[in-house]
């Protein structure tokens, strides 16, 4: 065991969860101002409920020793029992086992918290906690094994996936949409503006994010060594690069950059980079982030008016298709001279691991659609997902949790 690689880890895994509350506030902005408290609380309680759940018997589906044909993992560590502080060398071989599960659950975490943003302002908090619960029980974990566990079926065949391109964004994303798409759009949706009442949070929420992604990424390296190094190197680069190309798009485009999209271009370069940022060059870094900008901002701007689907604070159009670009990417500028556990790339001459990308893609995504409808459709038979109209103009504040977050003194 390395005392140097544990306290790495355990930083972060500290840097991964102050995202989720980074992921409160840069949501929380965007909503409107009798909204904003429903955006934080939903967050929090996901910080809560994932926790329990991770320990009880989350992490065990996600990363126990396989039951066969690389669909789950087994119940051996429910409650974390028989995991004691050793390492575990299927994952981590210099680190205390619980810390590689801390630095997991974290990623659950934030998974969950990302949904919130596409069905914002309109959902009982009951259902969304419900929903929630089974949702990561149901998808996050099994796909987590798919690609990250012992034994999982794709892990097998050779998929990349870095910091979790497919297992946190492109899951969170298309489940995001579905359940947008089928909760409805809100009141007034199309005939009245939807602006941010807090773009300052906003900001400070995205500047949260760019530094615990350097937790996020970096930390997926499982020790502190130069694949760490090389990992915040091409994450912060991306993240550059995608944050000036949506402000130049927006110059072009409207006469002026602003802070909203460069903010939204910086996120979309971080998830870009998420799947490959331990594969691929700083200069593939670059290109994988500028592509990954001009996709969600098309998706966000183009894609988003041609369908009509209220996903309010576009968590598909920025996590769902950066996380695609993301994934199809790795399978584009993977080199191995940058991680021998990897593979080369499409543009180093190999085909098979851009197919296995797209595979990997394409079932991610077929799964999570398909058990997300199901989730959805259970939870409103049995308790139903929207609000009623008169609390949704009211706001979910005040109608769900009884508060308000400004108050006007007379």
């Amino acid at each position: 065991m390395n005392s140097g690689d544990t306290a790495w880890i355990l930083i972060c895994s500290a840097l991964v969860f102050i995202m989720t509350p980074g992921v409160a506030l840069f949501y929380g902005g965007m909503a409107r101002r009798k909204n904003i408290l429903s955006i934080l609380m939903q967050c929090f309680f996901i910080m809560c409920l994932v926790s329990i759940q991770w320990v009880l018997f989350g992490y065990s589906i996600a990363f126990a020793p396989d039951l066969g044909y690389g669909l789950l993992g087994g119940l051996d560590w429910v409650g974390l029992g028989h995991m004691g502080t050793t390492p575990n060398t299927d994952y981590a071989g210099t680190i205390p086992h619980l810390a590689f599960m801390a630095f997991q659950l974290m990623f659950a975490i934030i998974t969950c918290a990302l949904i919130v943003g596409a069905f914002a302002e309109r959902i009982k908090f009951t259902a969304f906690a419900v929903l929630i619960l089974l949702w990561t029980t149901l998808v996050y974990d099994p796909i987590a094994h798919w690609v990250w566990g012992t034994g999982g079926w794709l892990k097998g065949i050779g998929a990349l996936d870095f910091a979790g391109g497919i297992v946190v964004h492109v899951s969170s994303g298309v489940s995001a949409l579905h359940m947008a798409i089928l909760i409805g759009k809100r009141c007034g949706y199309t005939k009245q503006v939807f602006a941010p009442h807090n773009l300052p949070l906003t900001v400070m929420g995205g500047a949260l994010l760019w530094f615990g992604w350097f937790g996020f990424n970096a930390g997926s390296a499982l020790e502190a060594g130069g694949l760490a190094a090389h990992a915040f190197v091409t994450t912060n680069t991306a993240t550059a690069a995608a944050g000036m190309t949506w402000a130049f798009i927006e110059w072009r485009r409207l006469g002026a950059p602003t802070i909203l999209g460069i903010v939204t271009g910086a996120l979309a370069g971080m998830i870009a980079i998420t799947p490959a940022c331990g594969y691929v060059t700083p200069l593939s870094a670059v290109i994988i982030g500028i592509l990954g900008s001009v996709a969600c901002y098309l998706a966000v701007t183009v894609l988003k008016t041609k369908f009509g689907y209220d996903d309010s604070l576009d968590v598909f159009g920025v996590h769902g298709i950066g996380g695609m670009w993301g994934t199809i990417a790795t399978g584009i500028f993977a080199d191995k001279a940058v991680n021998a556990a990897g593979a080369d790339g499409l543009i180093y001459g190999n085909v098979h691991l851009f197919l296995v990308q797209c595979l990997y893609l394409v079932s991610c995504v077929a799964f999570a659609i398909a058990m997300t409808w199901m989730l959805y459709k259970f939870v409103d038979a049995t308790i139903g997902m929207r609000v009623e109209k008169e609390d949704e103009l009211v706001g979910l504040d005040l109608t769900q949790h009884h508060e308000s977050a400004y108050t006007v003194l007379e």
